[in-house]
């Protein structure tokens, strides 16, 4: 019996997640299926009560973040945190399966750091207040900041970050996008935007000198920010290394049901999901 493992989301027809796992699978020599299904929320419990013991595990993209979490039987840290699952990993048969939770989405930001050579931050811009951005609060704590700002078109919709932020062990305030001159000058700033966004902050030449930026969007790359960053000649990691890096870890929870444990060869299996992207060895786009 091969084991089956999919994305699901809505929509999900652009995602680069099975190229990027079957890519792994290949390397490692997995007679694994990966495939994508288009799920939205309230279809999620349905289909996974559905699936049969052949399916080893889920990657779950929005707007299923959420559901997941519930559905999960137990959680890491990460995912108690967030308040968010993207990974399921189903371990026994029948009535005694156990559905494991994971959210590989805060490794995936530090990861894709660490590949640019950011590993730490005092003090972080968020840009968004969305889904993505509680992962990247959690992100910050990761690198050690001391506080975050989280700057939105509408902060008071971005409350619960601060009870994020506090059980993560730093300060989170909110602010919105004009204020960005008030607040304390960032060394990192990670951006939820969309890609195709205009940047609604004009950073100071003083900030680009200093600060690192992740932009999650990757398509079109490079953005507004991107370019602008790249122009003052700063470190810039982008969406789709975070998305790649992230993956990594799901093919170790997939494969031991382990976050922490490497794989065989990892690092000829990260250079492989990373060129199936058209990306180098430090997630920075080939052309």
């Amino acid at each position: 019996m091969v084991d089956r493992l999919a994305v699901f989301g809505s929509p999900i027809a652009h995602s680069k997640s099975p190229v990027l796992h079957r890519t792994a699978y290949r390397l490692l020599g997995f007679d694994w299926e990966y495939d994508s299904r288009d799920v939205v929320a309230a279809d999620l419990p349905g289909v996974v009560s559905g699936l049969g013991d052949d399916w080893r595990g889920l990657s779950l993209t929005m707007p299923l973040k959420q559901v997941a979490y519930d559905l999960a039987d137990t959680r890491d840290a990460m995912a108690e945190l967030t308040g968010a699952v993207n990974t399921l990993r189903f371990v026994g048969s029948g009535a005694g399966r156990t559905a494991f939770g994971y959210n590989t989405d805060v490794a995936g930001i530090t990861r894709a750091l660490a590949a640019i050579d950011v590993t730490e931050a005092a003090h972080v811009h968020i840009l968004g207040g969305g889904a993505t951005a509680a992962s990247a609060v959690v992100a910050a704590a990761e690198l050690g900041a001391i506080s975050v700002s989280v700057l939105a078109r509408s902060p008071e919709k971005s409350e619960p970050l601060i009870a994020l932020g506090r059980r993560a062990g730093l300060t989170v305030d909110l602010a919105r996008f004009g204020d960005a001159a008030e607040l304390p000058r960032p060394q990192l700033v990670i951006s939820t935007l969309p890609g195709r966004s205009a940047s609604p902050v004009a950073y100071p030449a003083d900030v680009l000198a200093q600060a690192a930026l992740l932009d999650v969007a990757y398509d079109p790359w490079p953005s507004e920010l991107a370019t602008t960053w790249a122009g003052a000649g700063r470190p810039v990691a982008n969406g789709l290394s975070m998305l790649v890096q992230q993956a990594l870890v799901q093919v170790r929870i997939f494969s031991s049901n382990d976050p922490f444990q490497r794989l065989d060869r990892e690092g000829d299996v990260l250079a492989g999901m990373l060129a199936s992207v058209g990306l180098d060895d430090r997630g920075i786009p080939l052309d």
